[in-house]
């Protein structure tokens, strides 16, 4: 009867441990913003809660340089603001900037080649998430 209740906890703790790494990959698949999005018909204008300027200023705090974009998106089911920032040293950085706390959620940075397009992303200290 031990023998049994042994395996049968050894069993759960086994459980617990695979949803458990579940759950923390798929903290890490997509950046968790804090605006829902609910209905694509919904103007995304009216549902951010911090202005552009307020998204581009904490974008360049995280990433100096000249922003070349933005762009107010769905991001994996959220509401963040994109900003492209030209680095000096030439590279572009994708800036995902949350749309209600202006928390920045994502940095993908990529070599800029001569035609104006980007490389492979890097990360930068950054933990990536997500599709682009």
């Amino acid at each position: 009867m031990e023998k049994i209740m042994t395996v049968i906890a050894g069993v759960v703790l086994a459980a617990l441990m695979a949803i458990g790494g579940v759950a923390m990959s798929a903290q890490k698949a997509d950046p968790i913003g804090s605006i829902k999005v609910q209905n694509e018909k919904v103007g995304f204008a009216e549902m951010a809660k911090i202005s552009l300027d307020s998204a581009v200023n904490a974008a360049l705090q995280a990433v100096p340089g000249q922003v070349l974009g933005t762009e107010l998106e769905n991001e994996n089911g959220y509401l963040v603001y994109g900003v492209e920032i030209l680095k000096a040293d030439r590279q572009i950085a994708d800036v995902k900037v949350d749309a209600g706390y202006g928390k920045i959620l994502k940095i993908d940075i990529g070599q800029n080649d001569n035609d104006g397009n980007e490389g492979e992303d890097s990360d930068n200290g950054h933990e990536e998430r997500g599709e682009r």
